[in-house]
């Protein structure tokens, strides 16, 4: 799981400034799994690792989301959302924003089931996995500070601090409405409250379910059924004692060939200079850039523009294609670096 640092939540002193620090820091940690999930997909053949491509777009599909829920919260306590700029895309590879203890480092790296047991899944897991058989063994649980804790240290904040004034001063026009599947305009503690709930429970699932509100399997529990090679289904006839949900249902079908071997880490400066690899990888960072640019106009009095936003982001994926067949030497083709690149606004 994501353990923060002690620091992290010094942010929560009962003040709106401090919220806002906090909320940004989620901004980063939501944007900051992306790339990572995105490199591991770009290196997959859609064909025929069909189930597995599926799963893990619709998981960077809500971080979307997620990332746009916290820029309505932060938007609706009067803060300004920060994306334009370099530091707002990590080091890869590197902690995550927030700092990540017990040396968990994040890379960009194709495809593999240890990738997903050993990061992603560490990533999204719960303070509290529920624990389900494969038919045999289970998941194990870890100590620590979770994201789903961070936010709910984050939604503890927004209501006590609104039980003695009204924190929900930012421009409703600010707020995201569009674009994204289940966003919530955020105006009051109880939208902020149920904005938060969704990050929260689509990320990890709730105390006592491994489903999120649309009936699924949380993040942390759709990575672990590509890790296991089944999904997860309701246990129909449990005995006592027995868990109410097991890795028993439909195979998801792992096909080693069909991953594409991306270089791990890469960047620009490694492509040589006029390279097809470089020039490629200049074209998708430049598109990446505009993206980042135009998602903070969005969240900054322009939510507009998330239709144009949305058709960077396709770009990307139709630039992706392209770099992902160039050869870069043993055996290695050439994947993006997500990089920040200064363009035009």
């Amino acid at each position: 799981m994501i353990q923060l640092k002690p620091e992290v939540f010094a942010c929560f002193n009962k003040t709106t400034e401090g919220l806002h620090r906090a909320l940004q820091t989620a901004i980063e940690l939501e944007h900051s799994t992306i790339p990572p999930y995105l490199y591991a997909l770009y290196s997959l053949n859609p064909a025929s690792n069909a189930s597995i491509y599926g799963l893990i777009s619709s998981i960077v599909t809500q971080e979307m989301l997620h990332m746009s829920l916290a820029c309505n919260i932060l938007n609706a306590i009067d803060g300004k959302p920060s994306i334009d700029r370099p530091k707002f895309i990590p080091t890869y590879p590197g902690p995550l924003p927030g700092s990540v203890e017990q040396g968990l480092i994040v890379g960009l790296s194709g495809f593999t089931k240890h990738l997903v047991k050993d990061t992603f899944m560490v990533i999204e897991e719960p303070e509290d996995p529920l624990n389900f058989p494969v038919r045999a063994g289970a998941l194990a649980a870890a100590p620590g500070q979770t994201i789903g804790e961070f936010y709910d240290r984050i939604k503890k904040e927004i209501i006590e601090i609104s039980k003695h004034r009204n924190i929900f001063k930012g421009d409703p026009r600010k707020q995201l409405k569009v674009g994204f599947t289940d966003l919530i305009a955020v105006t009051d503690v109880d939208s902020a409250v149920q904005a938060i709930n969704l990050i929260v429970e689509q990320g990890e699932g709730t105390t006592t379910s491994p489903l999120d509100p649309e009936d699924q399997p949380a993040h942390y529990y759709r990575f672990a059924e590509i890790y296991y090679g089944k999904k997860l289904i309701r246990n129909l006839n449990p005995h006592p004692g027995e868990p109410a949900f097991v890795y028993g249902g439909a195979p998801i079908p792992f096909d080693p060939k069909g991953v594409t071997p991306l270089v791990t880490n890469p960047k620009a400066s490694q492509y040589p200079a006029n390279s097809q690899a470089a020039d490629t990888n200049n074209n998708f960072n430049f598109t990446y850039t505009s993206m980042l640019k135009s998602l903070h106009k969005v969240f900054n009095g322009h939510p507009d523009r998330i239709a144009p936003t949305v058709e960077l982001m396709e770009s990307m994926k139709l630039q992706v294609r392209y770099l992902t067949t160039v050869e870069v030497g043993n055996g290695l083709y050439a994947g993006p670096s997500f990089e920040y690149r200064p363009v035009n606004a």
